[in-house]
Formats: structure tokens, C-alpha cells, sequence
């Protein structure tokens, strides 16, 4: 996933220009302009996640995250805020970003676990008593429409804003919101038992 040669040799606004006119037409459902968009911006989009997040499976997964986003909101793209190269690295960037915060979170909610499950200082008692509620917790998180959970992991275990949730998702910020409520309210309905 490299730019081609040709494509270095074209000038910034020359190549800019055509790169507003396949978002307008991928805008308009035009498959063929995001094929047209991907071949020629892919290297810059991968180069870039590259950079950021130094894992190649990681630079891909995050270019193929970013064209995604592209064909369903391209619509969305308003060229006087930006040029469709800074609009690209700006979604690269955030979603590259993205991706290390849940490494992260990922590897520290990991070792909260083996402290917890692992701790010599617990009594055998306490261990079960948590280990009960661990599983109830799990359960009630498992009845719940598997979107609305993903709302409550990223707005609670990985400490997304609502607003992150909504662009990541692709769903309304107001959707959100919604789901925030309803899912906390269900979940705090099935937890009365640990009470």
C-alpha cells in the first residue's frame, strides 16, 4: 500500500480538485470514485497510520476503517473546511488514535483482571463473592442488543464522549444519548440482585 509514482508527480491542487469531485460523486453512491479515490490516496492514508500507530495489520485495518467512513459520509465533506487530503489525515489520525487507546485500555483492563482473579490478599470468601457478581454483570451486559453494548464498552470501559461514540458508530449523537439511558436504566434493572 504505496502511492504510485505518477501520483507524487501531480500537484497538491491539481490532485486536490480531483479528489473533490469523487467525494462529490461518492457522495452520490458512485463505487467506481471510491475505487478511483482509494488507488490514488491509499499510500498517503497508510503511510500516515503507519506512522502513528508503527503496526502494519494496524495501518491497514485503520485505511480500509478510513474509506469506509469515506463512502458512507462523504456527503458530509465540505471543501471549504478542508482539502481532501487534510480531511483523509484528519480521519487517519483520529482513528489511528483511536486504535492505540484501545490497546491501551485494552492491556490495563487485562491487568486489572489477573491482579483481581490473582491477588494472594483476598480471602477465598471475597474472591467468590466477586467472582459472583463478575458473572452476573457479564450476564446482563450479554442480555442487551449487542450495538447497545458497545455503546456501554466505549462509554465506559474505554471512556469515550458521547460525540466519539456517534462518529465511530455512525449513528446520532442524539441515538447515543438514547442508548446511553436506556441500556444504563436495564442494566441497573438486572443488578438489583448484587445489591
Amino acid at each position: 500500500m504505496f502511492p504510485d509514482d505518477k501520483e507524487m508527480k501531480v500537484s497538491s491542487p491539481e490532485r486536490n480538485l480531483r479528489w473533490q469531485g469523487y467525494l462529490s460523486e461518492i457522495a452520490q453512491g458512485r463505487e467506481s470514485a471510491l475505487s478511483e479515490l482509494y488507488d490514488e490516496s491509499k499510500g498517503l492514508v497508510y503511510t500516515f497510520a503507519l506512522k502513528i500507530l508503527d503496526n502494519q495489520p494496524d495501518a491497514e485495518e485503520i485505511t480500509l476503517d478510513v474509506y469506509k467512513y469515506v463512502w458512507s459520509n462523504a456527503a458530509n465533506y465540505n471543501a471549504e473546511l478542508s482539502n481532501p487530503s487534510t480531511w483523509l489525515i484528519m480521519l487517519t489520525r483520529s482513528r489511528s488514535i483511536d486504535k492505540i487507546r484501545s490497546r491501551r485500555n485494552a492491556q490495563e483492563l487485562s491487568g486489572i483482571i489477573e491482579k483481581e482473579i490473582y491477588s494472594p490478599e483476598k480471602s477465598t470468601e471475597t474472591a467468590a463473592l466477586e467472582s459472583e457478581q463478575r458473572k452476573i454483570i457479564l450476564e446482563a451486559l450479554s442480555e442487551l442488543d449487542p450495538n447497545h453494548r458497545r455503546v456501554l464498552e466505549l462509554a465506559y470501559f474505554y471512556q469515550y464522549t458521547q460525540s466519539e461514540i456517534s462518529e465511530m458508530m455512525n449513528i446520532p449523537l442524539g441515538s447515543v444519548k438514547s442508548i446511553v439511558r436506556v441500556a444504563t436504566d436495564k442494566l441497573k434493572q438486572t443488578l438489583k440482585v448484587i445489591e
